[in-house]
């Protein structure tokens, strides 16, 4: 059984940094993926970025690129997300996931499906304008 620690978050001014981090640990073998997703009220679920070990591939979404960068620290299987140039339509619950690396991350590597087997408690971002 995999778990996800799920840690930074907060409150920021709108143009300020935050950073998030997720380590995953029991039964993290092989390729993987692990991704932050956000959920804000009246809005789906949608994939922030997301780094994918096989290949080294590394994927964000559009409406944060350019602000956003994932990381991640194989030694740890651990993802960091530098969250930049914060805007009021970034505060959200952050949702750390993972799953193993498939074809489905080649796909859809950005979209909450079953590939992400595992998910973290979710940390809550606030940002004031």
């Amino acid at each position: 059984q995999v778990q996800l620690v799920e840690s930074g978050g907060g409150s920021a001014q709108a143009g300020g940094s935050l950073t998030l981090s997720c380590a995953a640990s029991g039964g993290v073998y092989g390729t993987y993926c692990m991704a932050y997703f956000r959920e804000s009220s009246g809005r789906e679920r949608e994939g922030v970025a997301g780094f994918c070990t096989g290949g080294l591939r590394t994927y964000t979404a559009d409406p944060v690129k350019g602000r956003f960068r994932i990381s991640h620290d194989n030694d740890r299987n651990t993802v960091h997300l530098q969250m930049n140039n914060l805007k009021p339509e970034d505060t959200a619950i952050y949702y750390c996931a993972i799953g193993p690396g498939g074809h489905w991350s080649y796909s859809t590597p950005l979209a909450p499906s079953p590939g992400y087997k595992y998910w973290g408690q979710g940390t809550q971002v606030t940002v004031a304008s």
